[in-house]
């Protein structure tokens, strides 16, 4: 059967992580690398990451590869060293310059799965699952909808705030494999005339989106700007991008806030964004049937903000 892949696709670059090859190996993305049994396909029983590459440089490096092995401590699953997913990032990128066209931009995506039941991959521990790195350019259409505005809804997630603290089994805050439901809740947002979610806890507390964090901006009577984002012991995901911006928003005077949200909150807010690693910053111009204020210029700053790429940080562990 003929196979037909997207341009951008047929560009990716992909470098496998074992036992035999710990600073990785360069594979062809598009001939048969994964065995049917492994239970990262048939389970979802991985995790992953996605980073953003400019003109060869990582954004939030260090960040992605903490939060790659918090998610595969929450998940129980044996991670190679945080050297042997730069070496392997590096030797990707090295690929693309040895083709002679490394790409302006990239996305690049970290994968670890358990491997195959009952037989490990390696007898070490660290490399005992699969694991890979896949470098894709970034395409025209998701360049296009960085800063532009978004309407989102709200979708109850189907859990209560205290949940991640009771029920650690949900794997609430680890970067899994397991979307079916973060893209379900897309398409079923699609379906009914909005681009992106948000989800909210079954007693009220704003979470984060399918594949983004949720920002608040507030003003005070004195001009002073406020950058608010929900907690993360409602169980979400730690955002490296909102860190980011956390980060040279304080350095810039602006005064930070983790605290409860609530879907009121969103609606007294003077500027609601979803922050996300390749797609930047979105500012929401209407949630639900409530329309929201846009500020081109605030947006800019917030996306010039996150090009700092400083060292990122969040209240938890």
């Amino acid at each position: 059967m003929a196979e037909h892949f997207h341009e951008d696709s047929v560009a990716a670059v992909a470098v496998r992580i074992d036992v035999e090859h710990p600073e990785g190996l360069v594979f062809d993305p598009h001939q048969p690398q994964l065995r049917v049994t492994d239970l990262g396909a048939v389970r979802g029983d991985g995790v992953f990451e996605t980073m953003y590459a400019e003109a060869g440089r990582i954004r939030k490096l260090e960040a992605h590869l903490e939060r790659l092995a918090r998610s595969a401590d929450i998940l129980d699953i044996g991670l190679p060293p945080a050297a042997s997913w730069r070496a392997a990032v590096e030797l990707g990128l090295e690929e693309y310059r040895t083709r002679g066209a490394l790409p302006e931009e990239l996305t690049i995506k970290l994968v670890a799965t358990r491997g195959v039941e009952g037989e490990p991959a390696s007898d070490d521990p660290a490399f005992a699952g699969t694991y890979w790195a896949l470098l894709t350019p970034v395409t025209d259409a998701m360049r296009a909808t960085r800063g532009k505005p978004v309407a989102v809804t709200l979708l109850d997630r189907g859990y209560d705030s205290t949940a991640a603290e009771r029920a650690p089994w949900l794997l609430l805050g680890a970067k899994s494999l397991s979307y079916a439901v973060n893209m379900a809740s897309l398409r079923w947002a699609k379906d009914h005339g909005f681009d992106d979610v948000i989800y909210t806890t079954s007693d009220g507390q704003v979470l984060e989106g399918p594949t983004s964090t949720v920002l608040i901006v507030t003003r005070g009577a004195d001009g002073a700007r406020r950058l608010i984002t929900p907690v993360l012991e409602t169980g979400i995901l730690p955002g490296t991008t909102q860190g980011a911006i956390f980060a040279a928003a304080e350095k810039a005077g602006w005064d930070l806030g983790y605290g409860p949200l609530t879907p009121q909150d969103l609606l007294d807010a003077d500027h609601v964004f979803l922050a996300s690693s390749v797609r930047l910053v979105s500012p929401i111009a209407r949630l639900d049937d409530a329309e929201l204020a846009v500020d081109d210029e605030l947006t800019a700053e917030l996306i010039d903000l996150l090009a700092e790429d400083l060292p990122v940080s969040h209240p938890l562990d």
